[in-house]
């Protein structure tokens, strides 16, 4: 077995892994050609990646001129214990309010605390200049990585 394959997740780590509130890598393409690297919050949402960004932000000019996109969740602090996924796929944009809304209801908790309606009303009045940005892995180009089940051993 390669070395590759020994380290690669199952869906299910996979999934384990998303699920936590890490940040969210995110890269688009500038019009020069060169990446636009920012980090980002994330929530998974129907089995796809969801964030949501500035309307007039750098990345969904990018998006809405190239959908190509690649986005990274890693964990762990050295080597052997670090395990990530990578997707490389087309990006969808949505600016219909109640998807907005949607994915900054999902935000919220993972990151802030719970969503009351003190909460609620900031992600309205945030909502309305952004966009909903999803990535599906299931059409996408996924690579898995968990040195943990290395052992100890590289």
């Amino acid at each position: 077995m390669s070395r590759r394959d020994q380290i690669k997740m199952t869906d299910a780590e996979m999934w384990e892994l998303l699920d936590g509130p890490h940040v969210l890598q995110t890269a688009s393409i500038n019009n020069d050609g060169t990446p636009h690297l920012v980090a980002m919050y994330y929530a998974v949402m129907d089995g796809r990646i969801a964030f949501w960004t500035y309307g007039k932000s750098q990345k969904v000019l990018n998006l809405q001129r190239d959908p190509r996109l690649s986005v990274m969740v890693e964990d762990g602090d050295n080597y052997g214990e670090l395990r990530g996924v990578s997707i490389t796929g087309p990006a969808e944009l949505s600016d219909d309010p109640e998807v907005v809304q949607a994915v900054g209801e999902a935000l919220y908790p993972r990151y802030f605390g719970e969503l009351n309606d003190m909460a609620r009303e900031g992600v309205v009045a945030s909502g309305r200049k952004r966009v909903a940005v999803f990535i599906r892995p299931s059409e996408s180009r996924v690579a898995s990585w968990d040195h943990r089940k290395l052992g100890g051993t590289y």
